[in-house]
């Protein structure tokens, strides 16, 4: 069962989603940005967040990465997991959210976004499920249907998904097909 409890609005709007957008930095990690002594960037995920997205994606449901910043390392982690739908180096999400709509052919009202900070309120304000982590701005917060008890980085983007597919009536069916 997830941790994070629903509202009824929230409740009745998770039923809808069929896409889960998410932001990278702060969300699928901790924020934090770890360069080398060359420059190179690394980022530090989280495995149950990969395990969520991964049982996300074998209910049927799809996924996508909308992000400012641009780098190999996010590129790699979704190719494991089996995101094909990245957006990096978007300097306005709402725009790439549009492009996301028009590809996909959904609605705002079957998406669900995943943030953490500024940039992303708008995407937040457009979309059918907004939802922020743990440690998010407080503006983001306050604009999200839901808020996570998990930090980003640290399983907020597992316990959003649980928490959509148990409104959905599905979490029991997703735990069985990962091999629970």
């Amino acid at each position: 069962m997830t941790s994070a409890s629903l509202s009824t609005d929230a409740k009745e709007r998770a039923r809808h989603i069929r896409l889960l957008a998410l932001d990278v930095d702060g969300v699928l990690t901790d924020g934090s940005i770890m360069l080398d002594d060359h420059g190179v960037e690394t980022k530090r995920f989280n495995v149950r967040d990969g395990q969520g997205i991964a049982a996300w994606i074998k209910m049927g449901y799809d996924v996508a990465v909308i992000t400012k910043r641009s780098g190999q390392a996010l590129q790699h982690r979704c190719g494991e997991l089996g995101i094909t739908r990245i957006v990096q180096g978007s300097q306005d999400k709402v725009e790439a959210l549009e492009k996301l709509l028009a590809g996909t052919g959904l609605r705002a009202e079957q998406i669900a976004y995943v943030g953490d900070d500024w940039p992303d309120l708008p995407v937040l304000r457009r979309v059918g499920l907004p939802i922020a982590v743990g440690d998010a701005d407080e503006r983001v917060k306050a604009a999200a249907a839901m808020t996570t008890e998990r930090p980003g980085g640290r399983g907020a983007v597992r316990e959003a998904i649980e928490a959509i597919l148990n409104a959905q009536g599905v979490l029991e069916k997703a735990v069985a097909l990962c091999g629970g």
